[in-house]
């Protein structure tokens, strides 16, 4: 039968949130009256305790509300800021509600501000203890659950290596079931074919199942299904979906009818405004920073070779749309004239005196700022590529139309990790779907901040 770990978890969870919210409003309180004294003196402490039972009603509804509490043995350690920094948020919010409806409780705007920086900061550290915790005990043996994986094939040993290797889920993979006795999986005991799967399930003390069969073999999973049907455990369904595409599954549920979204727009809704808000404001802060020493680059240009500050060169950016990139001219006037469109390689012979370290240091790459502020380019994407090039890749690497999803960026996460300039496509492609398939916009300020810390300075630039 079930072993509802996952409810026991959430209320040891909610128990300490709840005893973190009132140490952060009594905290708060502290704080408040001992560094900033108020005109009015120090409210009496019953004042401030009275609202405390309505204050833990309400983080309770907004705790749940936000999802801190979706346990699951398959979820990692959450990323704890976006999910409470959602409950507390919501809970700083239905709490000033209630001071404005309810006149006699404690008022104090100081004190509510201090509680609501305290309180995510509190809620974030405990629930890092409590995952650490749970860790070491699943180390131990403890809050253990044993796992069957039907299927033998690339699949199923992708899902054996994965428990193997997160030992944080508390899995124990006791073996696999397939119908052909001569298939082996690296590690793990063929317990017998998927008819007798009911049987092997009561006998092992079963309580996960992970189907992991090809796409070639979903004919077999009504038998599979409906072996289950009469057992309580849990069951995982492992798609078999190329993992080269950019593709990532999500499930939609419409009237009672499911739909697994493989590709959709990540940029849709209000993550297009969260996102050209972070550009606009990006751009303008690094256009006040690096203003003097794109004036001194300018100059610099005019002065070594004949010529344009600027050059302007076609790039394909959202949707196949073409836009004039900009750059500081880091190469002769008709550097293509005799060649035709080529890539830039070591010593290349075109590049003015000061060309080469323009390049080396992504220093020309500056003014694509103004691109980003017009709405060209983002300043996180892939790197948007000429026509010409983009034409033979798309012919020639499985996936390079997708880049084109989303906005071409200054940075990316290719860049950063080596990909760019005279490198491999096909793998700097890999890096952009990825990308793509698990945009946040905190993984575009965790680039920015990575493009910062590593420097501009790129040894495939040339």
């Amino acid at each position: 039968m079930y072993r509802r770990h996952g409810e026991k978890l959430g209320l040891v969870f909610l128990a300490c949130d709840l005893t973190i919210t009132v140490a952060a409003w009594l905290i708060a309180y502290a704080l408040r009256f001992t560094f900033w004294p108020a005109p009015d003196g120090v409210p009496n402490l019953d004042a401030v305790l009275r609202p405390l039972p309505l204050l833990l009603i309400l983080a309770a509804v907004a705790y749940r509300a936000a999802g801190l509490y979706d346990v699951h043995r398959l979820r990692q350690l959450p990323s704890e800021w976006g999910v409470v920094l959602r409950g507390s948020g919501l809970l700083f919010l239905l709490a000033v509600a209630a001071v404005f409806y309810r006149r006699e409780l404690y008022e104090s705007r100081l004190a509510l501000g201090t509680f609501a920086a305290l309180l995510p900061l509190g809620l974030v550290a405990s629930r890092y203890l409590l995952w650490g915790a749970l860790r070491r005990a699943r180390s131990r043996g403890l809050n253990h659950s044993r796992a069957l994986i039907v299927g033998s094939g690339r699949l199923a040993r992708r899902v054996s290596q994965i428990i193997h290797k997160n030992r944080w889920t508390g899995l124990e993979a006791i073996g696999f079931v397939e119908d052909d006795p001569a298939t082996r999986l690296p590690g793990l005991s063929r317990l017998g074919s998927i008819d007798e799967l009911a049987s092997i399930i009561e006998q092992q003390d079963v309580d996960h199942v992970f189907v992991a069969l090809p796409l070639a073999r979903y004919g077999e999973l009504c038998g599979v299904y409906q072996a289950l049907s009469q057992l309580l455990v849990e069951v995982q369904l492992v798609p078999d979906i190329p993992s080269l595409t950019g593709m990532r599954v999500r499930m939609l549920e419409v009237q009672q009818t499911c739909f697994l979204s493989l590709r959709e727009d990540p940029h849709a809704g209000w993550r297009r405004v969260t996102k050209r808000g972070l550009d606009v404001a990006g751009a303008l802060a690094a256009l006040a920073l690096f203003s003097p020493l794109m004036l001194l680059i300018a100059a610099l240009v005019k002065l070594t070779s004949r010529g344009p500050v600027l050059y302007r060169q076609p790039r394909t950016s959202l949707a196949g749309a073409q836009f004039s990139m900009l750059k500081f001219r880091s190469m002769r006037i008709n550097a293509e004239q005799a060649t035709g469109p080529v890539w830039t390689h070591q010593n290349d012979a075109r590049c003015t005196a000061i060309g080469h370290w323009l390049r080396r240091y992504s220093l020309d790459e500056l003014p694509q700022l103004f691109n980003v502020l017009v709405g060209d380019m983002s300043l996180v994407g892939p790197r948007p590529e000429r026509q010409i090039f983009a034409e033979r890749f798309c012919g020639s690497i499985p996936g390079y139309l997708q880049r084109q999803q989303v906005k071409s960026g200054m940075t990316g996460w290719a860049q950063i990790n080596g990909w760019r300039g005279n490198t491999s496509v096909r793998r700097r492609v890999e890096y952009d779907l990825y990308y793509i398939a698990n945009w946040t916009l905190w993984f575009d300020v965790k680039i920015l901040w990575l493009t910062l810390w590593r420097g501009f300075r790129q040894d495939n630039a040339y």
